[in-house]
């Protein structure tokens, strides 16, 4: 499962080529069509290729095929992949969702850690990470192919599977929506800026999570500070895509404004959020804030390890400033829970009982090994 883009065909063929794999890819509107009126055609292709892996590409796109690989897999041992960008769509079709005989695995953008030596944290703030935009040389085309993505597949697309009835409505909120990128989701506001009531407000977030376009970040309940908020924040799955939405993708994000602290923020709660997702290892993600105003921006919590509180801050230069909510922070948590700052800072060192990291080496200590075995499977 990945959002439209994320290089799930891609991977596929490198992984299968040819010779070892067929696909039956339900983009193209006649294979869709065929398969639509008789999904049982999928056991024809399955006998004319023994031995090889049978991927289905958008497997939303016709839930009831589910079916006949299931009766398939219970009579024969083979192997499907098959790829999708919607779990509501397939939740909606009354989809058998072949259980006990399917892992879900998940596909996002490029991390850093993945990047490597390709990355460049200008451009990908500017630009965000779908893969395609590495292929792409100027700014102009670039910014096309992300005008061009949310207009067809996230307005256009969404509308056509009928995920939403109100087309124009839709429109309006996913602008309104992406604005409140990362910020504390305020269903009441957004509905009276688009027309709308706050129940199909919910909705609609509930599709962009369900469409794998972005990801809800809980409040932490279980500090010792009181009134903590219950409204969740919302991050679009990524920076490129929320800026097109946004209408901001025709403004630099310059560094040293508020605008590039929010772009980098946003930035690396996506790479932790990622790369959490494919470890798989239990970590949960959360934020923090209360109704007097105290925030924290990120809290890890993984199985058998202490809690991690931590702060995102664009400096190069920390200063205890910039780590203040940490240090208010402390009597909120268990004594073992580490408090860190993520950062431009170069210089990792540890001041007042706070980890300080330059945000990179934060994730190469935390996660480079884990990641590195899982990125080599």
């Amino acid at each position: 499962m990945g959002p439209r883009g994320s290089g799930k065909s891609t991977l596929l063929r490198q992984r299968f080529p040819e010779d070892q794999s067929v696909t039956v890819d339900l983009l193209l509107p006649s294979t869709e069509a065929r398969f639509a009126r008789q999904p049982e055609l999928l056991s024809g292709v399955v006998e004319q290729n023994p031995g090889k892996v049978i991927i289905i590409d958008e497997v939303q796109k016709i839930p009831k095929i589910l079916d006949v690989v299931h009766s398939i897999l219970s009579k024969e041992k083979r192997v499907f992949v098959l790829t999708g960008s919607s779990a509501r769509k397939l939740r909606r079709g009354g989809a058998n969702l072949l259980a006990g005989r399917a892992t879900v695995k998940e596909l996002f953008p490029l991390t850093s850690l993945e990047l490597d030596l390709s990355f460049n944290l200008n451009d990908v703030l500017q630009w965000g990470s779908l893969p395609e935009i590495f292929s792409i040389s100027s700014e102009d085309d670039k910014r096309d192919f992300l005008n061009a993505y949310t207009h067809t597949y996230l307005r256009e697309e969404i509308a056509a599977e009928q995920l939403v009835r109100k087309v124009d409505a839709f429109r309006g909120f996913l602008e309104v929506a992406a604005q409140s990128n990362s910020k504390l989701i305020n269903a009441s506001k957004i509905a009276r800026d688009v027309g709308l009531d706050v129940k199909t407000i919910q909705s609609y977030f509930g599709i962009l999570e369900d469409t794998l376009l972005g990801f809800f970040l809980e409040q932490y309940n279980r500090s010792a500070r009181k009134r903590v908020m219950t409204v969740p924040k919302f991050y679009f799955f990524d920076g490129g895509v929320a800026r097109a939405l946004s209408q901001t993708i025709y403004s630099d994000v310059a560094p040293g404004t508020s605008y590039f602290g929010e772009c980098f923020e946003h930035f690396v709660i996506c790479e932790i959020y990622r790369i959490t997702r494919y470890l798989n290892a239990g970590q949960r993600l959360f934020t923090l804030n209360s109704q007097d105003g105290f925030e924290i921006d990120l809290i890890i919590e993984t199985p058998g390890k202490p809690l991690v509180v931590c702060e995102i801050k664009s400096a190069t230069t920390v200063t205890q400033s910039h780590y203040k909510n940490l240090l208010l922070a402390k009597n909120d948590f268990p004594a073992k829970t580490r408090f860190v700052l993520l950062s431009n800072d170069n210089f990792s060192r540890r001041e007042d009982g706070v980890e300080i990291f330059h945000w990179l080496d934060f994730l190469n200590t935390e996660f480079l090994p884990q990641f590195a075995h899982w990125h080599g499977q």
